[in-house]
């Protein structure tokens, strides 16, 4: 007795989905703790000296 197509269709179906790789999305029991040691310094100093700033004024033509 030949097999009918039905039923080769149905035996490589079979064979092809189980050489399929499995993929599994899990959730993981703890929380996801990200450590940063950062440490951010940061100094600005802003000193104008009363005859500096005359000098860099507007009206002295200088820029």
């Amino acid at each position: 007795m030949r097999p009918r197509p039905p039923q080769i269709i149905l035996a490589m179906a079979l064979l092809v989905s189980a050489c399929t790789p499995r993929v599994e999305l899990a959730v993981p029991s703890e929380p996801i703790n990200i450590n940063l040691n950062v440490k951010i310094e940061h100094e600005i100093y802003i000193k104008v000296d009363k005859a500096l700033d005359s000098i860099i004024n507007e009206d002295s033509g200088l820029f």
